[in-house]
């Protein structure tokens, strides 16, 4: 299928390793110009370099997304140099787990008030594509419980009407706003290939409760982001995509 993204413009922030990768890939496969941010520059570099390789517009920042001043500043300039924006994709998180305060600060910094920022400041350039799309990566833990209490899934978990309620205030000006929200996603230096490596014992029961008895990958993940982001979804805005294959057990009504 065409996602007729050829010559669109698209910002995602953590571009460079993960998910985030994945659907900065993914963008410039189908003929969009790509932006993209993360906290390495060297990563950065190597990422904008392999998306200009695709024959795409490319551009990159070094941006720690805690930082909103910085943020907005290189979200105009991204659109500037891009010459326009149609797509803007909230993808980076602290995924803080553990309970302690800092955890928390930075989750609600970078998860909450990064992806906050980061779409405020698009949308003015958003309102003058003819086909405006945001998309928030999100979790399924913040949608089930799966565990103890963790700064991730909680600082996820208030993004969800954030969402909701940009898709209903901004359906008139021709921007739609969604959430895509994987399960577990296994990738070369992730969490779970972290884990994997630290705890095989609890990886393995980790990967056992995946019912399809694998755990996803970033590109499937981008497959879903990707096609949401494009005119092919030109009808659907305010939903949460689950990701998951199957993991949570809630019903999606």
């Amino acid at each position: 299928m065409d996602l007729d993204l050829q010559g669109k413009n698209a910002i995602v922030t953590g571009g460079t390793r993960g998910i985030g990768r994945a659907i900065a890939e993914l963008l410039a496969a189908e003929g969009c110009n790509v932006a993209l941010c993360a906290r390495h520059e060297a990563a950065v570099d190597a990422t904008v370099a392999a998306l200009a390789a695709r024959g795409v517009k490319s551009w990159g920042g070094r941006v720690d997304v805690g930082e909103i001043e910085g943020l907005r500043g290189w979200v105009a300039t991204a659109a500037d140099v891009l010459g326009g924006l149609d797509i803007f994709v909230a993808n980076v998180s602290a995924l803080a787990q553990s309970m302690d305060d800092d955890s928390w600060r930075r989750s609600l910094e970078i998860d909450i008030m990064g992806t906050v920022a980061g779409v405020e400041a698009a949308i003015p350039f958003l309102e003058k594509s003819q086909a405006g799309a945001i998309v928030v990566v999100g979790t399924t833990g913040a949608i089930e419980i799966a565990g103890p209490p963790r700064p991730y899934a909680s600082a996820k978990a208030a993004l969800v009407p954030y969402v909701k309620a940009l898709a209903r205030n901004l359906a008139g000006k021709n921007i739609r706003a969604n959430m895509v929200s994987p399960g577990n996603v296994y990738f070369t230096g992730g969490v779970w290939n972290i884990l994997e490596q630290g705890n095989p014992a609890l990886f393995k029961t980790m990967l056992e409760r995946n019912p399809m008895g694998r755990m996803g990958t970033p590109e499937e993940v981008a497959n879903a982001v990707v096609f949401l982001a494009s005119p092919r979804a030109s009808f659907i805005t305010g939903t949460n995509l689950i990701v998951d294959g199957a993991l949570t057990q809630r019903v999606q009504f």
